[in-house]
């Protein structure tokens, strides 16, 4: 069968400001010896130090076919067409190979999207493709499913979608992963996983989660049944796992070698922990809307408050990402609110939301 688990190469254990490659090479040989091969990287990852360790401890100790090996194209270093192919060759090259299974067009939401289009980013890409140093082109992608549904349906081509999927964020108005999971689905598109513990989020739990799972009276961390969680959808080729110690990765390793998706109790507290997090201790919209549309600022109310959630409750640094993406396309910031109250007489919890758009944008703006 298989394997799930990727090993994401964004939090590599560090000594000092190096990578320590005596502990990535120790985990590198127990995770390949357990039957997984999927590494995942970018050139952004620990300042270039992320591409470099995988040519010293990977390719440089094992045959080129033995392993899965996906980087990606990151907008900050290409302003051209002209710039593309000289920064992949050099990504080949601080890598250690002469191919890439899986190559993304990375991190794409409206902005940077627009970035790849002007300079026919997809396309010089395919003719890398086409040359064999790409075996596969696909996307990874931190927006709304309606901006991901038309990038899948300009770009036929794209082979792969990675995005962030976690029980916290399922139901979450901002990062939307079970749309967005959706779209991936309706296109037939295979599906990477980041983020499926949050950052770290879903393992320090709050007492009311840890409970929950606990009742279970199961022998699991709190990370797997997250990363089990992700790996139980359709459609799921690889759940990445960003794993800076060797005692992190023989946890994952422990319980994704014979995967065993959750059972329907195990999916159900899962979802209710979801549920949980994002009510506790943050602000507790249902996100139902109302408020938007008579919003003379345009502003996406719900989504922003999910964003203060996300970065309050779990110190997520995606979610000023997403707080951008939300305010596009002449949607308000939280600080553009001019305390009309339209919004407070529509919200069926009754929630001061001009002092908490206050909250919001203090933090954010």
């Amino acid at each position: 069968m298989e394997k799930k688990l990727g090993f994401g190469c964004m939090r590599l254990p560090m000594n000092g400001g190096e990578v320590d490659y005596n502990e990535f090479n120790k985990m590198i040989d127990y995770y390949m010896e357990q039957g997984f091969n999927y590494f995942d990287t970018a050139h952004g990852y620990l300042g270039g130090k992320s591409e470099t360790a995988i040519r010293e401890c990977l390719a440089k100790r094992y045959p080129r076919e033995s392993y899965v090996l996906t980087d990606k194209l990151t907008q900050p270093y290409f302003r051209t067409q002209e710039d593309i192919r000289p920064f992949f060759e050099k990504q080949l090259e601080w890598c250690g190979v002469d191919y890439f299974d899986y190559y993304l067009m990375h991190a794409q939401d409206r902005n940077t999207y627009s970035h790849f289009q002007k300079t026919n980013a997809y396309e010089e890409c395919l003719k890398l493709k086409k040359e064999g140093k790409i075996k596969h082109l696909g996307i990874s992608f931190h927006d709304t499913a309606e901006m991901l549904d038309q990038i899948l349906s300009e770009h036929p081509e794209v082979e792969i979608v990675q995005i962030q999927f976690n029980y916290a964020d399922y139901e979450s108005s901002s990062v939307q992963s079970k749309k967005v999971y959706d779209v991936c689905r309706k296109y037939g598109k295979p599906v990477l996983v980041m983020e499926p513990v949050k950052g770290g989020g879903l393992v320090n739990l709050p007492v009311e989660g840890q409970k929950a799972f606990d009742d279970l009276k199961q022998n699991f961390s709190y990370a797997s049944y997250a990363i089990r969680f992700a790996a139980s959808f359709d459609g799921m080729y690889k759940v990445l796992s960003g794993m800076s110690n060797f005692e992190q990765l023989k946890d994952n390793v422990d319980y994704m070698k014979n995967f065993e998706p959750l059972t329907e109790k195990e999916m159900e507290t899962a979802l209710k922990v979801g549920e949980l997090l994002r009510n506790i201790g943050g602000i507790p919209c249902t996100a139902c809307r109302y408020c938007v549309e008579g919003c003379p600022m345009q502003i996406s109310i719900p989504d922003l408050f999910s964003c203060y959630n996300s970065k309050e409750q779990f110190k997520d640094w995606n979610a000023g990402y997403y707080y951008n993406i939300h305010t596009q396309d002449g949607h308000g910031k939280a600080s553009d609110c001019i305390k009309c109250g339209k919004c407070e007489k529509i919200c069926p919890q009754h929630l001061e939301i001009r002092k908490l758009l206050t909250k919001v944008s203090e933090s954010f703006d």
